[in-house]
């Protein structure tokens, strides 16, 4: 019995002590309805939210499509838009991320190929967010590629001869420049696709009074129509020839980037591209066009920059029996020029 009764005593000492241990975990509260509540309704506002975003995304890219729409089919069912049929294009991309754009414009009526009155690289780097232009004078005495090597002749003659494909190859043969992508416009759509852009006129500040086929330009400020744009910008019938009008198109450029891509104006930018996609030949992809104008236009962007080629001091007058009176370039410095344009 006595023994029992230690064993007894002994459990009656331990049990109590692990009912104790038990006993002192804590024991998980319970959260009030009042917060449970208040959570639910954050729930319900943020989905709420949520929807109200999505409807207003959905109601922009309908809007945009609308409007893109309107643009295109507008310059589609324009009578004098002239197609232009490209047959081959074998773009490059470039190395370093960036993209370059061949950007002609043609004199053609769709009768013929026709020579290109201005021939431009684009060019624009994501990187640094910087547009930029080379603007070729079209009597650059370049070598051609044909089947039997290089004919050397005006850079202009290539679109004839074999199209965008031709001076694709002309300008990475000479320039060492390689172009992805190309957009051909010729004058008799050029004048519509400003009036799309700037329908009470593009702001350009005349350097001096032209009179252009019946057209009077005066001297500073002034609101361009299309046709008086395009006047402006082909006009060469002074002691400048060539080199005042590749200027005037640098100008006319300067002024379009900087209306198209204007802040207060995004709400015509789908009609403009719509326009621009129905009256240009191009192989440019939408999705560029949307991408790029979104980097460009919230980002802290830099203006447009401009190059002339041949570049100062790298050229001389020249003239050949096949080509007439040329501009014989340094090949090498011309080159180089554009390759630190590019890269800064």
């Amino acid at each position: 019995m006595s023994r029992m009764s230690r064993m007894d005593r002994h459990k009656q000492v331990v049990e109590p002590q692990v009912n104790q241990e038990n006993n002192s975990q804590p024991k998980p509260k319970k959260q009030p309805s009042f917060f449970k509540k208040r959570d639910k309704k954050r729930k319900q506002g943020r989905g709420g939210c949520l929807k109200i975003v999505g409807v207003f995304v959905l109601a922009i890219i309908l809007l945009s499509a609308v409007g893109y729409g309107i643009g295109f089919f507008k310059a589609k069912q324009d009578k004098n838009n002239f197609s232009i049929e490209v047959n081959e294009f074998n773009g490059q991309k470039a190395h370093d991320g960036s993209t370059n754009i061949l950007l002609l414009g043609s004199d053609s009526r769709g009768e013929d190929q026709g020579r290109s009155d201005s021939i431009m690289i684009a060019h624009y780097s994501k990187r640094d967010k910087q547009p930029k232009i080379v603007s070729i004078m079209r009597d650059t005495f370049v070598g051609i590629p044909t089947q039997d090597g290089l004919e050397y002749n005006k850079i202009n003659a290539a679109y004839s001869y074999g199209g965008p494909e031709l001076v694709r190859k002309t300008i990475q043969q000479n320039f060492d420049i390689p172009i992805q992508y190309y957009a051909i416009v010729n004058f008799d759509s050029f004048p519509k696709i400003i009036d799309t852009i700037s329908p009470r006129g593009l702001k350009i500040n005349a350097e001096k009074d032209l009179e252009v086929e019946g057209l009077n330009i005066a001297k500073g400020p002034n609101r361009l129509s299309g046709l008086e744009t395009l006047q402006y910008a082909r006009f060469r019938k002074d002691e400048e020839g060539d080199f005042g009008r590749v200027r005037r198109q640098q100008q006319v450029m300067t002024a379009l980037t900087k209306q198209a891509l204007n802040p207060l104006n995004s709400w015509r930018i789908p009609e403009t591209l719509g326009a621009i996609d129905g009256y240009i030949e191009s192989n440019v992809p939408f999705s560029f066009y949307t991408k790029t104008g979104l980097s460009y236009t919230f980002s802290f962007h830099k203006p447009l920059s401009i190059l002339t080629i041949p570049v100062e001091g790298s050229w001389q007058d020249a003239y050949y029996d096949h080509a007439g009176s040329v501009l014989e370039i340094d090949e090498a410095a011309n080159k180089q020029a554009i390759q630190q344009f590019f890269s800064k």
